[in-house]
């Protein structure tokens, strides 16, 4: 084992909802552990696809939006001390003949991590992005698949291709600021909500933004930044447009990556495990979340919190073997009482 190995009893691949509530389930247990993602933020699909859109079904939390659900995980966990690390997509593991196993990133990072919890949704994420050779080379400038920092923004020729909700949202939230806002979709129906369908139709009404019904059939630039779009508009006419940003929204491809050779029992883009444990074939690798089948599966958060229960007790028993797992409540545990930092009174 080298100098550089990060030692740990339970590695989590994944940090959305369900890999941030698994830290608290092995916290509560008295596990530490490390959590990769390959994203650079936590949040998982919360973060990419709906940070600002409400969510109705998480027990006790009549709404609440994605991003505020992950602020309020991301608190719950604070006791634990688990270390996160971003940017970080795992590219090869291997079993050890004790049980355990060494884990290695595409940043030639290495763990020895006696379990491990794939979290990982369904898989990594990737922007599915537009068809239009040379277009890549403006990615690191006038091309973009996410916004970060909306502020840049402001004052610039915005194009947006997309018919979904991060298209439309992005459209409504950028219009006020941008010199020019332009939403290209290939029909006249969109796929978000009809509420910002409306917002959008309204600023369109006002002047303050346009909509093109085709698709991008070229591009010019000056070697370094974009200067214009062409879009083949579905009336026959092509449409130049001047453009400083071009954002893409056409949704994020999942991809198991180098999860597909791990030797997992897989089933299409998923992987089998028990619904005692929500263990895989793999002995000491579990499943939660999104990333996992099992007879009966809902693809919904409070199923994948039900999951990191279940299978921080299964995690306990093998870093622990031979040493039995009480059933302990948040409510009366002194020992819970002290793993979450709270003072009890005498």
């Amino acid at each position: 084992m080298t100098t550089d190995t990060t030692n740990t009893d339970a590695l989590i691949i994944g940090a959305g909802p369900c890999g941030i509530f698994q830290v608290f389930e092995l916290g509560l247990l008295g596990i530490k552990c490390h959590v990769l993602d390959s994203l650079p933020v936590v949040g998982g699909q919360c973060a990419e696809l709906y940070p600002d859109k409400p969510i109705y079904d998480i027990p006790g939390i009549p709404e609440c939006s994605g991003e505020e659900l992950i602020e309020a995980l991301m608190k719950q966990i604070e006791p634990f001390d688990a270390t996160v690390h971003l940017n970080e997509e795992v590219t090869e593991l291997s079993p050890q003949e004790d049980g355990s196993f060494i884990v290695r990133t595409a940043k030639d990072n290495t763990f020895h991590t006696k379990t491990v919890i794939v979290a990982g949704g369904v898989g990594s994420f990737q922007p599915r992005k537009v068809r239009l050779n040379g277009l890549e080379d403006f990615e690191a400038t006038s091309v973009h698949y996410r916004v970060r920092n909306p502020e840049q923004f402001a004052g610039q020729d915005i194009v947006i291709l997309g018919g979904g909700d991060s298209a439309l949202d992005w459209a409504v939230a950028l219009a006020e600021d941008a010199k020019s806002m332009t939403i290209v979709h290939r029909r006249p129906e969109f796929r978000g909500a009809q509420a910002t369908v409306d917002q959008l139709m309204a600023l369109c009404d006002a002047g303050k933004a346009r909509f093109v019904e085709g698709k991008i059939s070229a591009f010019a630039g000056d070697g370094k930044n974009l200067t214009s779009v062409s879009i083949a508009a579905n009336s026959g006419d092509e449409v130049e447009l001047p453009v400083d940003a071009l954002m893409a929204f056409f949704g994020l491809a999942p991809k198991l990556g180098p999860i597909a050779d791990w030797g997992l029992d897989l089933n299409r883009k998923t992987v089998n495990v028990d619904t005692e444990k929500f263990e895989t074939n793999i002995p000491g690798i579990f499943a939660i979340g999104d990333i996992n089948y099992y007879p009966g599966k809902k693809k919904l958060i409070l199923s994948g919190f039900h999951e990191a229960a279940l299978a921080a007790f299964a995690a306990k028993a093998l870093i622990e073997p031979g040493k039995k797992v009480h059933l302990q409540y948040t409510t009366t545990s002194p020992v819970m009482h002290e793993r979450l930092g709270i003072e009890t009174e005498n």
